[in-house]
């Protein structure tokens, strides 16, 4: 079994260890900073180095960052090297806790020592904190799914993992890669897609190859459509991603009536059947779930509560 630092990695845990330093210091250098110039909430934007400056004296305050899974701590050490940050860390190995708690000893009232997907993250941070990590391949997007959660408070996410799940996450509409996670991540955040990280770099080293994203919160602050309907239209369609959205969406009629109103079973099916035999008309209705964008699964969803 590989080890790094005499902590072993743990195939249940999803552990690779990350073994080149410039790719860690690359990985913490795509943090984007309150007032930085090269990035922000809508958009990227250039400056030069006194303008830096100017920004940066702006804005005195630390900001707040949870790593995830920092395992032998390869970023955990330029992140702790940067003075604009207040850094959390969340890790469950008892290996790797016990190396962190001996080489960063400055962790000591910052290490959540419990899986992340089970910390209450409200009672640990008093406003926004951006989320950094070599995330495990196993949960990735269980991880994703709680910053969908917390997207009010998580302004930005700086992440390594599995290359598939990096291209799909930041593909587009019309690409086979693009699916449930890209829709319900692209309508709260701009995506980009960093870089490639090959397989050598890591100790044991992955079948597969990495890379690196970045999600940066974006100017929405409501959907304008029900957010629960929204989320099962998505799910219903990609999981049936080679029907029509008119085919997709019959198992969701009846919920969607629930949902809305409160109504005899045989009203129930009545409503199911004028929706069915496209009372709705629309293109929209025709096109598979690919084909979709975030404002037109939108669109789909206030439709279908009219």
């Amino acid at each position: 079994m590989a080890t790094q630092y005499g902590v072993k990695a743990k195939k249940a845990l999803g552990q690779h260890f990350l073994t080149d330093e410039s790719i860690a210091r690359r990985i913490v250098e795509s943090l984007l900073f309150p007032g930085d110039c090269n990035g922000n909430r809508t958009g990227n934007v250039v400056c030069n180095n006194k303008q830096q400056e100017e920004s940066q004296k702006s804005s005195p305050d630390k900001m707040q960052v949870l790593e995830i899974g920092p395992g032998t701590g390869v970023l955990t050490k330029y992140l702790l090297q940067d003075e604009r940050i207040k850094l959390e860390v969340a890790e469950i190995d008892t290996e790797s806790i016990e190396y962190l708690q001996k080489t960063y000893p400055q962790l000591l009232y910052s290490l959540q020592q419990r899986d992340f997907l089970q910390i209450p993250l409200e009672k640990i941070f008093t406003g926004e904190f951006a989320v950094i990590g070599n995330f495990p391949y196993n949960i990735s997007s269980q991880i994703f799914f709680k910053v969908l959660d917390y997207k009010e408070t998580i302004p930005q996410v700086v992440c390594m993992l599995q290359k598939e799940v990096a291209e799909r996450l930041a593909s587009g509409p019309g690409t086979k890669a693009y699916g449930i996670l890209s829709v319900l991540l692209q309508a709260w955040y701009d995506i980009e897609y960093l870089f490639t990280v090959h397989e050598h770099v890591f100790n044991p080293p992955p079948k597969v190859k990495s890379a690196v994203i970045r999600l940066n919160r974006n100017a929405r602050t409501d959907l304008g459509c029900n957010e629960i309907l929204f989320k099962l239209i998505i799910k219903s369609c990609f999981n049936q991603r080679r029907k029509t959205i008119r085919n997709s969406i019959k198992p969701l009629l009846g919920k969607r009536l629930d949902m809305c109103n409160t109504i005899s079973a045989k009203e129930r099916e009545k409503g199911k059947d004028v929706i069915i035999k496209s009372s709705i008309t629309s293109e929209l209705l025709d096109l598979r779930p690919e084909q979709l964008g975030v404002e037109q699964f939108i669109e789909l969803t206030k439709l279908l509560t009219q």
